[in-house]
């Protein structure tokens, strides 16, 4: 299908500043236009905002610029309606899968899949489902975990690795990338698994794009998962099926993260951070080393710092997304 070459939307007096400041940030040239508040463009695409809050961009950039600009930068949400009447592909049935956990130097990697049709698709319009990295409360997140796992039509899996087969995985495997195409490649295996409850059947499975070579997650594909096209895309997040399964993920992440702290009687911080470290140093005094593995990921550069053990040299950074 042909991309958005044009694009309408009413914006806030709030989403039309934030606009204009990003435009601003990103070098767009501005123009007078009559009756607009502001109007600016490159090489790609011209965005006007008119006195009556009224959003018209065209050019062939446009659909990016929704898709990486407008829902996550400016209305933080995945929108549908119409947008959806210019690009029926927003509303195919698919299967979008996210992950959480992969940053943080506790609790586990979680792997959830989300199967969405249009009548679910629309359901969630107004709901609040986005990416769950914009979504910093975690009650929200249970909320809507709990909504998406409600509703009709909607198949879900989570797939949670916890810690020591974590490590396991990746001594095996020595790759983070290598681990999580395993995991994204379980994760639609387990939906295609559950086709006859998917009405109707999946056109395709989008994941975010996190190894430069998108050969990785086809490769680990399993038997079901190579009846299905797999579409990886950098900031796939924007789409709504991926939204959902990200907030999934997520809430999987929390929950085991807490449950944790119960059985150990501490607070186990997100991410990597000095937090996290002085953390480390705590549970090793409290519990050991022997028991490190259980609660974190050990190729973790600071798994050694808690130990007090030399940091190997930092590999130089190349250029390159992945």
């Amino acid at each position: 299908m042909n991309p958005l070459t044009s694009y309408t939307i009413k914006l806030s007096a709030e989403q039309a500043g934030k606009l204009r400041a990003w435009l601003k940030d990103h070098d767009y040239v501005f123009r007078e236009v009559p009756y607009a508040e502001f109007a600016a463009g490159n090489d790609k695409l011209n965005a006007v905002f008119y006195q009556s809050g009224k959003l018209v961009v065209q050019g062939k950039g446009t659909q990016e610029f929704v898709e990486f600009v407008i829902e996550p930068e400016i209305l933080k949400e995945a929108r549908l309606g119409y947008e959806a009447v210019l690009n029926p592909e927003l509303l195919l049935p698919r299967l979008g899968v996210d992950e959480s956990g992969k940053g943080d130097f506790f609790g586990p990697l979680c792997v959830a899949g989300v199967y969405v049709n249009e009548a679910v698709i629309t359901s969630w319009k107004d709901s609040g489902i986005r990416d769950s990295k914009n979504i910093s409360s975690d009650k929200k997140i249970r909320e809507l975990s709990d909504l998406i796992q409600g509703t009709s039509g909607c198949v879900t899996t989570v797939v949670p690795i916890g810690n020591e087969a974590y490590n396991r995985l990746y001594s095996k495997m020595k790759s983070v990338n290598t681990l999580l195409a395993w995991g994204h490649a379980r994760v639609i295996e387990n939906l295609m698994g559950q086709l006859h409850r998917m009405n109707p059947a999946p056109v395709r499975a989008i994941s975010d794009q996190f190894a430069s070579e998108k050969s990785v997650v086809a490769k680990a594909l399993m038997t079901l998962g190579k009846k299905v096209e797999l579409v990886q895309r950098h900031k796939a997040e924007a789409d709504m099926a991926v939204a959902a399964a990200s907030i999934l993920a997520r809430n999987e992440f929390v929950t085991r993260l807490a449950k944790m702290g119960k059985e150990y009687g501490m607070v186990f911080p997100k991410g990597a951070s000095t937090m996290v470290d002085e953390a480390a140093k705590q549970f090793l005094a409290q519990n050991g080393v022997e028991n490190l593995p259980k609660v974190a990921k050990m190729h973790f550069r600071t798994a050694l710092r808690a130990q007090g053990l030399p940091e190997p040299p930092k590999k130089e950074w190349r250029s390159g997304k992945g």
